[in-house]
């Protein structure tokens, strides 16, 4: 039997004081000294960001967009849209009343079940990034959804990725809320527009298999110049989950593959760079038709559901014509994902591929422009296709079909989106055509050029051009002015001028009607009155619904590029969460702000009084 010495219990004191010794001594060692301090600058300069809150946030994001994409394409490419499309090919007389049935149930949903039937998909998103700080109503999510799918697998001209970025921005911004409202992360206001880029990459990842094109889409997506650089890190890991979540359900394969030719020559650069021209021109003019339907059918006074239903007939119209004179598997209808291999592996006349484009961008219009949930990626995607192969066929009478359809795709998806670089990406991954990259880069580049600012999405802007770092950090709250002057709206304009002091700061008065707060109005409002009629008209008569609402703690960067916006007044008011107006902000009170060193020792308190994190 083995036996083991026994331990000296004052040993492990005597050991302990030792290595605490050797420690001690290490710590004084005068290298280690002189350059832990820098060590620790350099660190701190490197994780000076919270990044590690994106690591737990963005993989849920992932998920839980992911799974929400795999449901919406399983429903309608697997259960839906296949048995419907042979039912049009081999039943014509089907396809107007099926498309208007589609539409008016789609119509119906966003007229009785959302607060704004205008309001979905990928526009919804954009507007929320530039005017509503990231805040999406996540309340009517499961109508637009199902009218999302009404549209699109009863053969709407759109594709998936509309309700699957409108569903990660969803989550995204319902997350923050979420974790906010819990105290999880110290997460700001501006963490809220992150998040739903964030979940708006991840949907485009899962739907189109291409985690790559997913990151670039959403950056690229709120502007038609710029990126939204901060949302980088956490849309590349939400991408990257929700991709391999989709993808352990329906496969990770390329959605679009097909053959790649191994190599091209400076004669076909050429050529690209002419069909580049070309499709930037057909991008502009389908970008500004459809930006002017879409405004007629938003300005028309009927029922959502009538729009979407005359829409969806014509849109029927469309796919009857094309199979009237070419009866087939081909047709500009529905999401159109077995197009691809179509018209790259089955030989096509050239006039039957323009008309095809032509006839799938009328759709489109038709469809989208009438109300429509959904978005136009594919059929931008399929239109250039169509075009690229009929300029291979009957101008450069080359063999590489592949290659110009590839350049005409991405092509076109930069004239009509503003998105060049997700273009050429979304090419690469989605196709498997690796090889078409130089020759779609050229042809994006040159097509985005040719088609200036005309967008087919009404809410992209341009960049933004200021940045005023120093005021970071500093709260609404702060700088606010506090002495609000309000105005009821029963109250006639005579009094309300009666009230106004030369003295008062701003030029922009909350409204309330019986409590309620219904808008603003403003002196220039007042001028425009004549000073005889004063006596007749109340301050309802000249209240402005719209005005930012920006909260207390909200901080001074992101409440000037609120004012910033194009369609934004240079004032906004101050509101807590129970809606109370407590101040009102104009630009003058920001800029001054630099001015202002009593702020300092605010600021100080305000980082004191911030728990440190666990």
């Amino acid at each position: 039997m083995l036996s083991t010495p026994p331990i000296d219990l004052k040993e492990k004191p005597k050991a302990r004081k030792a290595a605490g010794q050797r420690v001690s001594w290490i710590l004084r060692y005068p290298l280690l000294r002189k350059f832990a301090p820098l060590i620790h600058e350099d660190l701190t300069a490197i994780y000076a960001r919270d990044m590690r809150k994106w690591l737990v946030i963005a993989p849920i994001v992932g998920v839980i967009t992911g799974l929400i994409t795999t449901a919406i394409a399983e429903i309608i490419l697997n259960r839906m849209w296949p048995p419907i499309l042979s039912y049009y090919v081999h039943h014509h007389w089907a396809i107007v009343p099926g498309l208007l049935l589609g539409c008016a149930v789609a119509g119906l949903l966003m007229q009785y079940f959302t607060p704004d039937p205008d309001e979905h998909s990928t526009e919804e998103v954009i507007r929320s990034y530039h005017e509503h700080q990231g805040d999406i109503n996540t309340k009517p999510f499961i109508p637009k959804l199902l009218a999302a799918i009404a549209t699109v697998g009863l053969g709407g001209s759109a594709a998936l990725e509309g309700p699957s970025i409108y569903g990660g921005g969803a989550v995204g911004s319902w997350l923050w809320k979420r974790f906010r409202a819990a105290g999880r992360f110290r997460l700001d206001p501006r963490d809220r527009r992150i998040m739903l880029i964030c979940g708006a990459a991840a949907g485009m990842s899962a739907v189109f298999r291409a985690p790559l094109t997913g990151i670039v889409f959403s950056l690229e997506m709120p502007y038609k110049d710029d990126l939204a650089h901060e949302a980088l890190l956490p849309s590349l890991i939400a991408s990257v989950v929700s991709f391999m979540t989709l993808s352990s359900f329906m496969g990770s394969a390329p959605l679009f593959n097909f053959a790649a030719e191994p190599s091209f020559t400076r004669r076909d650069l050429l050529w690209c760079a002419l069909l580049g021209v070309i499709i930037g021109l057909v991008g502009m003019a389908f970008a500004t038709t459809f930006r002017r339907v879409r405004t007629f059918c938003v300005n028309w006074g009927v029922s959502h559901w009538v729009k979407l239903a005359v829409g969806g007939a014509l849109t029927g119209v469309c796919g009857w014509a094309f199979l009237h004179f070419y009866n087939g598997p081909l047709t500009p209808l529905g999401p159109n994902y077995e197009a691809v291999g179509l018209i790259l592996q089955h030989p096509h006349g050239s006039v039957e591929l323009v008309l095809f484009g032509v006839l799938k961008m009328a759709a489109t219009i038709f469809t989208l422009g009438a109300g429509g949930v959904s978005a136009m990626f594919v059929p931008l995607f399929l239109t250039g296709g169509s075009f690229g192969v009929a300029f291979a066929q009957s101008i450069v009478h080359s063999h590489s079909v592949a290659l110009y359809a590839a350049v005409g795709m991405a092509s076109f998806i930069a004239a009509g989106y503003k998105t060049p670089l997700a273009a050429v990406v979304f090419v690469a991954e989605a196709t498997g055509g690796h090889a078409f990259i130089i020759p779609s880069l050229i042809g994006a580049a040159i097509a985005y050029a040719v088609s200036g600012d005309a967008s087919a999405s009404g809410d992209q802007r341009l960049h933004e051009a200021v940045k005023v770092n120093a005021l970071r950090g500093i709260p609404v709250g702060a700088v606010m002015q506090s002495n609000v002057i309000a105005a009821p709206a029963s109250l006639k304009l005579k009094e309300f001028a009666a009230t106004l002091s030369p003295h008062t700061r701003h030029e922009v008065f909350p409204v309330f009607d019986g409590g309620k707060l219904i808008g603003t109005c403003s002196v220039w409002g007042l001028s425009h009155v004549p000073p005889e009629k004063w006596n007749s008209h109340t301050v309802g008569d000249i209240t402005q619904p719209l005005l930012g609402r920006v909260g207390p703690e909200t901080d001074l960067p992101e409440a000037l590029r609120l004012m910033l916006c194009a369609e934004c007044e240079p004032t906004l008011l101050v509101v807590e969460e129970d809606h109370k107006v407590v101040g009102i902000l104009t630009k003058t009170d920001v800029l001054q702000t630099l001015l202002l060193p009593h702020l300092e020792p605010v600021l100080e308190e305000e980082e004191e009084a911030v728990p440190s994190p666990a």
